[in-house]
C-alpha cells in the first residue's frame, strides 16, 4: 500500500449523519420490528437471558408496532430514523395522561441499530421525541434505563438527564433493576 487509506466506517459516518428523522405511522411497523430485535440482540447479552433474546420475533414485534401506531393518541410521540438502508432507529414516547395538564411525559423506547451509534443520532432522536412531546404540553421527561446498561446511563448522563428514582424489573428471570433519568424542565433537553 503506498499512503492509501480506506475508511469506509467514515463514509457509512457521514450517511448517517444527513439519517432522516421521520414521524413513524403504520406502515413502519415491520422497519420498527427489525430495528428493535436486532438492538436488543445488540445491547442486551450478559444482561437478559440469552434464550428471551433469540425467541424475539420480528413478524411479533410488527402486528404489536402497527396496532400501537394505528391507535396512537395526539401526545404519542414516535420517531424513526432512516439511513438509506432503511430504519436504524426509533424513539417512542407520551406525555401521560392526567398529568398536570400534560406536565409530565415519558420516553418509553430509544433503540439505535449499533452501526448507527456514535455519530449523535441518538441525541438527535432523543431531542426531536422531546421537542414533540414539549409542543404537546409536557414540561418534564423521565426515561427508564436498565441499571446495568451502563452505556444507555453514560449518554443520558451526557446529555443532562439525573438518575433519580431506582425500582425492580419483574420478567426476565427476576433480579433486574432500572433506574428513572429526568429531566425536570424539558427545555434543558430541547434546547
Amino acid at each position: 500500500m503506498t499512503g492509501v487509506v480506506q475508511a469506509p466506517s467514515y463514509a457509512f459516518m457521514e450517511r448517517l449523519a444527513d439519517a432522516l428523522i421521520i414521524p413513524a405511522g403504520p406502515g413502519d411497523a415491520a422497519g420498527l420490528a427489525a430495528v428493535h430485535v436486532r438492538s436488543w440482540r445488540e445491547t442486551y447479552p450478559g444482561l437478559l437471558p440469552a434464550a428471551y433474546l433469540a425467541r424475539l420475533s420480528v413478524p411479533v414485534h410488527a402486528r404489536r408496532f402497527r396496532r400501537q401506531l394505528e391507535v396512537a393518541a395526539p401526545a404519542d410521540v414516535v420517531l424513526a430514523a432512516e439511513g438509506p438502508e432503511g430504519l436504524v432507529g426509533y424513539c417512542a414516547g407520551a406525555v401521560e395522561p392526567g398529568s398536570h395538564i400534560g406536565r409530565e411525559a415519558e420516553i418509553f423506547t430509544l433503540y439505535l441499530l449499533r452501526s448507527a451509534q456514535g455519530v449523535g443520532l441518538g441525541r438527535r432522536l432523543l431531542k426531536a421525541a422531546a421537542r414533540g412531546l414539549e409542543g404537546a404540553g409536557a414540561g418534564a421527561l423521565r426515561i427508564w434505563v436498565l441499571s446495568a446498561n451502563r452505556g444507555a446511563r453514560r449518554f443520558y448522563d451526557h446529555l443532562g438527564g439525573v438518575a433519580a428514582a431506582d425500582r425492580p424489573v419483574s420478567g426476565w428471570g427476576g433480579g433486574l433493576r432500572e433506574t428513572a433519568y429526568v429531566w425536570n424542565d424539558i427545555a434543558d433537553l430541547t434546547a
